[in-house]
């Protein structure tokens, strides 16, 4: 079978996203070539390309999208862009991947919905991919808690703290479409749906309690009107009793913490980096009162990529294996997800009690 030949969109030779994750992520998975990219200018991208072994460089994404060699678009650059690059590729006619969010907003997200009908699509929900949570998943549907009475989560959301990195201010504000709500805390609430099923109801409490964080480039105080702090607590579909809490920056306790009680056991998972989706997870549980260390069976994981869960490449790799099979969440899953954030900002801005299904 013929591999499917895929155009990065966003890759640079100065690094980033795309070239941390995505372009080890496809060597790693049989079924792919990387032959195409494009950059902010045609010489940026032909340097890429020289970096990176790429055959096709362009400096417009809409040439890149219509080159009859690509057949997958993969979409890895800031969310305000997304929607502008997104709809020629559709447009094209080809696959599109894109990276979470979807859109900037949640009128974009609709938008690019309603163009996508019909068409293969995908985004960036790395957690559904992570061996660790799938089996975490199939470990409460054969009952290894019993059923399950209530869950509780505590992270940190790596940015969003007292200081802000070089080309991440763009974060600090809702406007931009990228926020401590529309990353970390949409990538939480996905795999609370993956694991467990949706919020049946919701109440949401979001503060700004940083107005002002440094640059780590200019050493400058500047504003924040971003939430750093999101704390939501309701009832899931199945009747479990669930609190989510994300605070900005990182911590010493713990910058992940998932616990997982039923009738019957517990279940616990924890990472040592705020990016639980991308990062190396430790699963642990109990059906006796003592915690234990729960191994991820082989099945879950591609060979090639043992032992190499903390690398950033790891859940991509398997999001990339599980597209081959039409099993990624597509854009009509990411729609749902955004209207999920919709009534956490809502829920906050309101001080009432949402049922987010029945909207």
């Amino acid at each position: 079978m013929a591999p499917v030949r895929v155009g990065i969109v966003g890759l640079s030779a100065n690094g980033g996203w795309a070239a941390t994750a995505h372009v080890p992520a496809l060597a790693a998975v049989e079924g792919y070539e990387l032959r195409a990219l494009s950059g902010s200018s045609a010489d940026s991208a032909r340097v890429a390309g020289e970096k990176y072994g790429v055959p096709l460089t362009f400096g417009d994404a809409a040439e890149l999208a219509a080159h009859p060699e690509v057949d997958l678009v993969v979409v890895a650059v800031k969310v305000s862009e997304h929607r502008a690059l997104i709809e020629p590729a559709l447009a094209a006619g080809k696959q599109v991947l894109s990276e979470w969010p979807l859109g900037a907003s949640l009128a974009d997200t609709e938008a690019l919905v309603e163009a996508a009908r019909g068409k293969q699509t995908a985004v960036g929900l790395q957690g559904r991919s992570a061996p660790a949570l799938r089996y975490l998943r199939d470990l409460i549907k054969d009952g290894y808690v019993g059923r399950v009475l209530s869950t509780s989560l505590i992270g940190s959301g790596g940015n969003w703290g007292p200081s802000v990195r070089a080309g991440r201010d763009y974060q600090l504000h809702p406007e931009g479409g990228a926020t401590m709500l529309t990353i970390p805390f949409a990538h939480t609430v996905d795999a609370f749906d993956m694991v467990l099923g949706r919020f049946a109801e919701l109440s949401a409490t979001m503060a700004t309690v940083r107005s002002r964080v440094r640059d780590e480039v200019t050493g400058d105080s500047v504003p924040m009107t971003a939430p750093d702090q999101i704390a939501v607590n309701g009832v899931l579909n199945g009747g479990a009793v669930a609190s989510l809490h994300l605070r900005g920056g990182s911590s010493p306790a713990t910058d992940f913490h998932w616990e997982i009680n039923g009738t019957e056991g517990t279940l616990v998972v924890t990472a040592a980096d705020p990016l639980f989706w991308i990062a190396k997870l430790t699963l642990r549980g109990s059906r006796t009162g003592t915690l234990e260390k729960l191994t991820v069976p082989a099945r879950y994981e591609l060979p090639q990529l043992a032992g190499r869960s903390a690398e950033p490449s790891y859940n991509v790799a398997h999001a990339y294996a599980r597209h081959l099979k039409g099993d990624l969440p597509d854009f009509a899953h990411a729609l749902r997800v955004h209207r999920v954030l919709d009534a956490v900002q809502r829920s906050a801005d309101t001080g009432t009690r949402l049922h987010p299904d029945a909207e």
